[in-house]
């Protein structure tokens, strides 16, 4: 695949959207679309640095999940806690951050981060850390009034079955899965 052309075709308040035309192995002119939440100046922009983090989070035998209203997908979906790092904001602030406005939830220890990974694949560049914690506290609803939120801490027999019968984001999916046959 060669590239060919880079160009921002929306300048939206979250999400910019780009036409990249490329040679494919075949050797015709092709377009792709993809979106970033980041402005970017070329393809070696694409991918370049991580937005947010995505928290897998516990407390004692139990996991938390939020079904949350997503815009997007028109519906409640259980997904994780997660959001977007501020500007000069640190990942482990971001965490606490995250976690406080959408549960009321303190960290009590974070125990792992892995490095970024890319979120949509197919469709954007954006890039996020997945934190795993044990959190402490209280549940509490500190979000914005654009937000739809419900925390709560699930048991592994309780998700098995959310698992079977309700939507959930890839990765609250994936960690949930992995937390229920642990």
């Amino acid at each position: 695949m060669e590239f060919m052309k880079f160009e921002k075709v929306k300048d939206g308040k979250y999400l910019k959207n780009y036409e990249l035309t490329y040679r494919n192995k075949a050797g015709r002119e092709k377009k792709y679309e993809i979106v970033s939440r980041r402005e970017l100046a070329g393809i070696e922009d694409v991918g370049g640095s991580p937005s947010g983090v995505s928290i897998v989070a516990t407390r004692g035998d139990k996991m938390l999940l939020l079904h949350e209203f997503r815009m997007g997908v028109n519906r409640m979906v259980y997904n994780l806690c997660a959001g977007m790092l501020e500007p000069a904001e640190s990942l482990e602030d971001c965490i606490a951050r995250e976690l406080y406005e959408e549960t009321g939830l303190r960290v009590r220890k974070i125990n792992k981060i892995l490095p970024p990974s890319f979120a949509a694949v197919a469709i954007s560049d954006t890039t996020t850390y997945i934190a795993f914690v044990e959190v402490e506290g209280n549940l509490e609803d500190h979000s914005s009034e654009n937000e739809q939120i419900e925390a709560g801490f699930y048991s592994r027999q309780e998700i098995r079955q959310l698992l079977e019968t309700e939507p959930f984001s890839s990765r609250a999916q994936m960690a949930a899965y992995f937390f229920s046959i642990g």
